[in-house]
């Protein structure tokens, strides 16, 4: 039985399986700290939501991608990943917080695509820096 556990194909799944898992829940919780909602949106064809939150998802499997080849166990790459996620959803707040000007939630509900783009952006960009730095 151990042989099955070790086999490359049932570890794949475990790791897809897992970060499938978090990916559901992460997004979840964007959805909570957003003030619009993002399937919504999407589906009424907003661009600018379609951006960030296309964004979101790239930055926390990327997140993800680099904790699984830096780790050799399930629980150290979830802890690793959810770390960098919690990391990502720092940077969301801050990026809102470091533009007093306007509302980058009300400019993307608005389907402004420059913020919308911005956002894809950071969350991407951020990622790299946040995979780069898990041990």
């Amino acid at each position: 039985m151990d042989a099955f556990w070790q086999h490359p194909a049932v570890i794949m799944t475990g790791y897809y399986s897992v970060v499938v898992l978090c990916l559901i829940v992460s997004m979840a919780i964007f959805e909570a700290v957003t003030r619009y909602k993002n399937w919504q949106e999407i589906k009424n064809g907003n661009m600018a939501v379609a951006f960030a939150t296309g964004g979101k998802i790239l930055g926390i499997c990327n997140i993800f991608r680099y904790s699984i080849e830096k780790n050799n166990s399930l629980p150290e790459m979830l802890g690793w990943g959810l770390f960098g996620f919690i990391l990502l959803i720092i940077a969301y707040l801050l990026y809102e917080f470091l533009t007093p000007s306007f509302k980058i939630d009300e400019e993307i509900a608005k389907d402004n695509r420059s913020v919308g783009f911005i956002s894809f952006a950071i969350s991407i960009g951020l990622s790299f820096v946040i995979g780069a730095s898990i041990s």
